[in-house]
């Protein structure tokens, strides 16, 4: 019985997944007091990735940036017929696939870095800039869903997100992150947040509904990658065995539709609420008691329901 076991398990080749959204703002508050400091986050982000690389032969590593106006893909992308890095060589002893992952994110990075947007020094938290973070995360879950479909039978791939961000976050997108949130809580992908900035709630939501974890280094960027390595390199089932820091409370408050505002009360509309009451309650012992994830929440009253009309 027990050899019949352990040769199954043995069939069933299990790798892990990581894939890395680096948020480059330059509205980021580290990024405009030293803008030097994205490149050192961005170090430390490619040595994790390798370290992840090498805890086995199967694990697979993907890098996405969020920008002000668009989400790119760093690491892996299509190769082209004039690619340098086609034919690399091993440098100092370098293993290959972590030379061409260093240097098509350095590649990269640097390209939307030389873009004219980005200028730490001209932009402030008063313009009301934000990342697109959302739309990133969401590409991140299409890139794993795809990934999945491509394993054959004998294989089981294991994945998570891991988002690096120091931006403010913004309510507009509150919708958005909350369909991420929960299409990967259907698909058991964890999201763990590491956050260089304010306190996010929406990301703190997102890591407690995925089963990840929300950690603000005490240091910010500075010593990056000793708690990248303690905290977020250990996968799930490792992660019990482990002692972590402490997790945060979540602020669950619900961001009100009309001005995009965490709110503590608010006004729902009685039609919405009466068409999907029976559809809520049959589902309530696995929902999230946050109401406004399924139902129009206002701030003010509001005669006409911008969802129902």
């Amino acid at each position: 019985m027990l050899g019949s076991l352990t040769q199954e398990n043995e069939s069933v080749n299990t790798s892990q997944l990581l894939v890395i959204i680096i948020d480059s703002s330059p509205a980021q508050k580290y990024v405009r007091d030293e803008p030097g400091a994205l490149y050192k986050v961005i170090d430390a982000l490619v040595a994790f990735g390798n370290a992840h690389v090498l805890l086995n032969s199967g694990n697979q590593v993907a890098f996405y940036a969020s920008t002000i106006t668009d989400s790119h893909m760093l690491y892996p992308i299509e190769k082209r017929a004039d690619d340098s890095t086609q034919s690399l060589h091993q440098v100092d002893g370098q293993y290959e696939q972590f030379l061409a992952l260093e240097l098509l994110i350095r590649r990269n990075m640097k390209v939307l870095t030389n873009d004219k947007g980005f200028i730490p020094q001209k932009i402030s938290d008063e313009e009301g800039l934000s990342t697109c973070l959302a739309s990133t995360l969401l590409k991140a879950l299409t890139f794993i869903n795809l990934k999945e479909k491509k394993l054959a039978a004998d294989e089981v791939l294991s994945s998570r997100i891991l988002i690096v961000s120091g931006s403010c976050e913004s309510t507009a997108q509150y919708m958005a992150f909350n369909n991420a949130f929960f299409a990967a809580q259907k698909q058991g992908i964890t999201i763990d947040a590491c956050v260089l900035g304010p306190y996010a709630t929406l990301l703190n939501q997102g890591a407690d509904i995925t089963g990840g974890i929300y950690f603000k280094p005490p240091g910010g960027h500075v010593g990056l990658l000793q708690h990248l390595l303690w905290v977020f390199l250990p996968d799930t089932t490792m992660r019990k065995e482990l002692t972590l820091p402490p997790t945060e409370p979540v602020d669950y408050r619900a961001a009100c539709f009309c001005h995009r505002q965490l709110i503590s009360e608010g006004f729902v509309c009685s039609v919405c609420l009466s068409s999907k009451l029976i559809y809520f309650f049959s589902f309530l012992p696995q929902l999230y008691l946050n109401i406004s994830y399924y139902f129009p929440v206002f701030c003010k009253f509001t005669p006409i329901c911008t969802t129902c009309k």
